[in-house]
């Protein structure tokens, strides 16, 4: 005789998930990615180890915007005072990046952000934009840094320098870099969603969520969308070229040193 198993009513089959729901999006494996890294000072006392005293980090935001100027940020901190909570500032939320910001600025040897506007980075690409703004924000560190740590990039400057992929979740001076350029976008990208309200900057920062995309669908882009940029030359609708950006003296880029 064949024995048999009796299953009670309460056990229940085992659920399997099929693959396809448990795929994450790239964006979203990313950032899973780097919340599993650990933000320290190894590179940074590699670098003091080496007989650099003024290392600084480097990085940008904005790249894979659609409207408006990349920012970089340049920081070189103080080896004597740690600034606690520095991530990448993709994993911090707004009020908390504000925060860091400002003791950041209170307490790095120096800083220093630069942007390069769209109309520049039309005509460059984006690639070549991001790192004219991470050579600018270079350029205008006083003290001047001895050695570059930068996010991923080379830039033209006769420091030494080391590229880290995900270096903004690596390096506390490219964290620290990554914060004071986005807090600095995100301002910019603000101050114009009062000039172009209807596309909502303020709370996409010109990156390409379904709201943005359908105001650019409906609206068409403004002078101050990236051309270049897929999403933006496929809708292509005339906008007004407000006065204010024909007037030579006005300076767009921002800058800060410390």
């Amino acid at each position: 005789m064949v024995e048999q198993t009796a299953f009670s009513s309460e056990m229940k089959p085992p659920v399997i998930k099929s693959s396809s729901a448990r795929k994450l999006s790239p964006a979203a494996a990313k950032l899973r990615l780097l919340k599993k890294l650990r933000c320290t000072l190894r590179y940074e006392k590699k670098a003091w180890a080496s007989g650099a005293q003024l290392v600084a980090g480097v990085d940008e935001v904005g790249r894979g915007s659609l409207f408006g100027c990349v920012v970089a940020a340049a920081v070189i901190l103080d080896p004597a005072y740690r600034v606690r909570g520095l991530r990448d500032s993709k994993l911090l939320l707004p009020d908390r990046r504000e925060v860091l910001a400002e003791r950041i600025r209170e307490h790095a040897i120096a800083w220093a952000v630069a942007a390069v506007d769209a109309a520049r980075i039309d005509q460059i690409n984006i690639y070549h934009a991001s790192r004219v703004a991470m050579r600018e924000a270079v350029m205008r560190l006083t003290p001047a840094a001895d050695h570059l740590l930068i996010d991923a990039l080379r830039i033209d400057c006769e420091q030494p320098q080391i590229p880290i992929i995900h270096g903004d979740a690596l390096s506390a001076s490219i964290a620290a870099a990554s914060i004071l350029a986005k807090v600095e976008r995100d301002r910019i990208m603000c101050e114009w969603d009062a000039v172009f309200p209807a596309y909502g900057l303020a709370s996409h920062k010109g990156y390409s969520t379904p709201k943005h995309l359908a105001a650019l669908r409906e609206l068409g882009p403004t002078p101050l969308h990236r051309q270049s940029f897929a999403p933006v030359w496929q809708n292509p609708v005339p906008q007004e070229v407000f006065a204010f950006m024909e007037d030579d003296d006005i300076d767009l880029e921002v800058t800060a040193a410390g």
